[in-house]
């Protein structure tokens, strides 16, 4: 079940939410609401989940109980324990077909079906026991209190990615009001319209992109279908941030926010700032700062930067596209380190922002082809290289209307082009979420008129309703 479907809107939410308000257990209300979510999706896998709290439940008592060499092997074996898990589920097939490669053997087929989350989740319990490590937070002694903060199905199957001091205080005790309340409808609709209204609708024509033989692809095709992919990934993430954090806000939660514009960026060092930020942060508190950080010269700080990468192509998936994806983007943050950086901030900033978009293109063609062969046959064509185009008759076919309204709406609203709009209305101005870097600075966001509200969100239930295509990307991470 997702959140953009018929289903949640209608028949999930009000229901659970009616119970939500109406009891004085929240917690309970939360977690059992969570749990009916999560088995609806994956059934049997709830076991799994149950497991992994109880073992972080124990581990996190026990290493607050602890000190000196202790403390940091039981925080090591506990990590490791919940990367194991991770790896058996996400890696075990690609690891067999490395080893079948250096071996020279058949690969036997041991892919096991990923559960959904488990990225996610497994990273949130691990920021957990680091930060009981660090003394940052008491371990946790409520099972049900611990349960709701990694099961609460507002960020359970695909973040944001949401720590434990974050939301501490609300765990124990939450004030609700119709200011919270209100705040999160405006974020789950605006959420549900970048999901419904643009990512779905830009959607054929990546696929019809990555669906054609490579030899067949045109440089249209291949511009058009990238421009295509690189709006649906970000609406269809960046929307389902959204509606999650605008759940979180009706639920009297804050969570921190995801994405800041990152096709504005002037860089990629700037774009990994502003993309998918919880994950980006994560990396750099529990992988980039121990690993040394910057702290230990430049060569030191170069492969810190590319151990970070290789990590973030790894998280996304296990093939060596998302590999090549992660290091892509690593060589040219480390190139604007050590060359480009004041180039970049000395060129006009219409220059710096075609570098960068130019590259993350170029990066969401390995990220979704299938391999390196259709991915090298895309940028060939990108580059001005493609087949010769038999035909324009089929372009209507995949370059719907409705398509390209998507497409041109997806582009201006890459931008922060709306806010600057609302600014010069004057229109007032509401508490959003809090940045994930400061915990206790607060993002004010334009309230949107009451009617646009309820027009959008009209217009995504009847393109719900009259269409089956409504995937969600971010769910295969």
């Amino acid at each position: 079940m997702v959140f953009s479907s018929v289903a949640f809107i209608f028949y999930f939410l009000p229901i659970f939410l009616l119970f939500y308000y109406l009891t004085g257990i929240r917690n309970s209300v939360l977690l059992t609401g969570s749990t009916i979510f999560y088995v609806w999706g994956e059934g049997h896998y709830i076991f799994l989940l149950i497991a992994l709290l109880a073992f972080n439940s124990v581990a996190g008592r026990l290493i607050g109980g602890a000190s000196g060499r202790v403390r940091v092997a039981l925080l090591t074996a506990a990590v490791t324990g919940n990367v194991l898990v991770l790896a058996v589920f996400k890696y075990s097939q690609f690891l067999m077909d490395i080893a079948a490669s250096v071996g020279q053997f058949q690969a036997p087929d041991v892919a096991l079906h990923l559960p959904l989350g488990i990225s996610f989740f497994i990273f949130q319990l691990v920021s957990y026991l680091v930060e009981v490590h660090r003394g940052t937070i008491e371990p946790e002694r409520n099972f049900v209190r611990l349960s709701t903060y990694v099961m609460m199905f507002p960020h359970l199957v695909a973040g944001p990615i949401v720590r434990y001091v974050d939301i501490q205080q609300e765990l124990h005790h939450r004030a609700m009001n119709h200011h919270h309340v209100a705040v999160g409808i405006q974020y789950f609709i605006v959420g549900l319209c970048q999901k419904v209204m643009i990512a779905n609708s830009v959607a054929p024509a990546a696929d019809h992109l990555f669906g054609l033989p490579s030899s067949e692809i045109t440089t249209f095709e291949a511009w058009v279908g990238t421009l295509a992919y690189t709006l649906q990934i970000y609406f269809d993430f960046c929307g389902y941030s959204n509606m999650a954090i605008g759940l979180a806000f009706m639920l009297g939660f804050r969570f921190p926010r995801n994405f800041d514009y990152p096709y504005a960026s002037r860089s990629i060092t700037e774009f990994w700032r502003r993309w998918h930020m919880s994950l980006s942060f994560w990396f750099r508190d529990y992988v980039y700062i121990p690993l040394g950080g910057s702290r230990y010269g430049e060569l030191k700080t170069i492969r810190n930067l590319l151990i970070v990468f290789l990590v973030t192509g790894l998280w996304h998936g296990a093939a060596w596209t998302f590999v090549f994806w992660g290091l892509f983007h690593g060589f040219f943050v480390v190139l604007e380190r050590v060359a480009l950086k004041g180039v970049l901030e000395a060129s006009p900033q219409i220059i710096a922002r075609l570098y960068t978009l130019t590259v993350i293109m170029v990066g969401w063609v390995f990220f979704r082809a299938h391999d390196f062969q259709q991915a090298s046959m895309v940028v060939k064509a990108l580059a001005g290289f493609g087949a010769e185009p038999a035909s324009w008759q089929p372009l209507m076919v995949w370059v719907t209307p409705e398509t390209l309204v998507a497409l041109v709406l997806g582009c201006l609203l890459s931008f922060p082009v709306l806010p600057a709009v609302l600014e010069k209305l004057r229109m007032p101005k509401i508490h959003g979420a809090s940045l994930p870097a400061a915990r206790h600075e607060t993002v004010y966001v334009h309230a949107l008129p009451t009617l646009v509200l309820i027009t959008g969100l009209l217009l995504c239930v009847t393109l719900l309703a009259s269409t089956t295509l409504n995937p969600f990307l971010y769910f295969r991470f």
